[in-house]
């Protein structure tokens, strides 16, 4: 076979090139996985969803000791297929500031203010957790209507309304409708159409 100086440059170019991009892709693949391997080392995945828009993405969290180590997108998420948008992406903030501290924005409590008081007071979750489903049971049980005015039976709530969000998945909000019906509300609505 005969080469001549042109076709030689361009043979040794194109192989040269090749041969730098395969080292170069198996050099940064390899440095990927060992960055990820020391970061997360022993981490219990948990597999959850994004909590910033309707679409549902999925994201695994890497937990280690109760600490949240690394947030990235699920591969195995047929909504995402592991892709997530800027606001997914930096998700970690709830949680941590940029320099990996607490982030001092996010609430661990709740703030309560007593009929007639002026100031606010700090609750545990939990404690505002029990005082909302003892006002919603309490709420329920004074404006349960069982039958009409025409003695048909209706069973439906008409001191509770519900306002939905975009900020759930389909599964959160079929769950959330389904409670909201088994309290009888009939005042179903969403954010958007308001």
């Amino acid at each position: 076979m005969q080469v001549n100086r042109r076709e030689f440059l361009k043979l040794s170019g194109v192989s040269a090139a090749g041969a730098a991009v395969v080292l170069f892709a198996d050099e940064r693949k390899a440095l990927a996985q060992d960055l990820k391997e020391h970061r997360i080392t022993k981490a219990k995945e948990v597999p959850t969803v994004c909590p910033h828009c309707s679409v549902g993405c999925g994201m695994i969290a890497y937990v280690k000791e109760g600490e949240l180590l690394q947030l990235e997108g699920n591969p195995d998420s047929p909504i995402s297929e592991g892709s997530l948008c800027p606001k997914g992406a930096a998700s970690m903030q709830f949680a941590y500031d940029a320099v990996g501290k607490a982030n001092p924005l996010r609430q661990l409590k709740a703030k309560y203010r007593k009929p007639g008081a002026t100031a606010w007071e700090e609750i545990d979750l939990e404690k505002a957790l029990d005082m909302i489903a003892e006002r919603v049971k309490e709420t329920r049980d004074k404006s349960f209507v069982a039958t009409n005015k025409d003695g048909l039976t209706v069973n439906r709530n008409e001191g509770l309304a519900h306002l939905g969000s975009a900020c759930i998945d389909n599964e959160e909000c079929y769950l959330v409708t389904k409670l909201m019906r088994s309290l009888g509300v009939v005042y179903l609505e969403h954010h958007a159409r308001i």
